[in-house]
């Protein structure tokens, strides 16, 4: 399943990311599949604004 109603802007789009984190996923990959995400372009998003994945604390630093 796709999920069309991800936030657009990358900082609201981290926090929506690192909260599902947190609450529900084990790691990015599993959120990523979950969502239907591709992955390397989301953690591109996002690394544009300074942020990468740590899988040591399962979030976006």
């Amino acid at each position: 399943m796709v999920y069309d109603a991800l936030p657009k802007d990358p900082v609201m789009l981290l926090s929506f990311i690192n909260t599902q984190l947190r609450d529900t996923y084990a790691s990015f990959d599993d959120f990523a599949d979950a969502f239907g995400l591709d992955a390397e372009a989301t953690a591109a998003t996002l690394a544009a604004i300074d942020y990468i994945y740590d899988p040591s604390v399962n979030q976006f630093v």
